[in-house]
């Protein structure tokens, strides 16, 4: 066993346990947490695999940007804890028979013989860098699927806004709409009151 295999099974393991902990942490902002470190152990793996762009990509824009939005949106929403985890081990058997079951059909595929070479570079892809590769494909035959993506994260991002937007009790906030709509009978009003030497007269009769 080579140091690439070593390094493989390392990154492996530590993204498995990071999976398993992001959804079997009891605080949400731990399973952000744990998702981080799935997403930098992926990131290994990738570069790993000589695909040193995605890797980079996945760090940058899932870990810095995504994640850290997650982050904020899940400290900011007032999640009950104690009611998302009343029915998490009457179902534990089902995710667990599901994930056996994704884990068998990977193997079904993973263990045929045509993937064997799947290492080996195809025609038109050896000598040409993954970056150049990358961006030819995404720009030419997937740039359609690019654009749905990001329309999907567009609407992503928005839903998040949305839900840290709404109303709560306990915060104190101004309308601008009733501001602009103030009068000045609304601001100030002349209140007619007695004065000191009224008061006096009034005593003396």
């Amino acid at each position: 066993m080579d140091a690439k295999a070593i390094l493989f099974l390392i990154f492996s393991g530590v993204m498995l346990l990071a999976a398993v902990r992001v959804i079997t942490a009891r605080n949400p902002v731990h399973a952000v947490l744990f998702l981080v470190l799935a997403f930098f152990s992926a990131a290994c793996l990738w570069i790993l695999l000589a695909a040193e762009f995605l890797a980079i990509a996945l760090v940058l824009v899932y870990v810095g940007a995504v994640m850290v939005l997650f982050l904020f949106v899940v400290m900011m929403l007032d999640i009950n804890v104690d009611r998302l985890r009343q029915g998490f081990w009457r179902h534990v058997p089902w995710g667990v028979g599901i994930a056996a079951l994704i884990v068998l059909q990977m193997w079904l595929v993973l263990s045929q013989p045509a993937w064997q070479g799947m290492n080996r570079a195809g025609p038109g892809i050896a000598g040409v860098d993954n970056i150049k590769a990358l961006g030819k494909l995404t720009f030419t035959e997937y740039v359609f699927p690019l654009q749905i993506a990001g329309v999907i994260l567009l609407v992503a991002i928005i839903a998040a806004i949305a839900l840290t937007l709404r109303g709560r009790k306990d915060s104190k906030s101004q309308d601008p709409s009733r501001q602009v709509r103030v009068r000045r009978q609304d601001r100030v009003r002349l209140v007619a009151m007695a004065t000191e030497n009224d008061a006096r007269q009034t005593k003396k009769v």
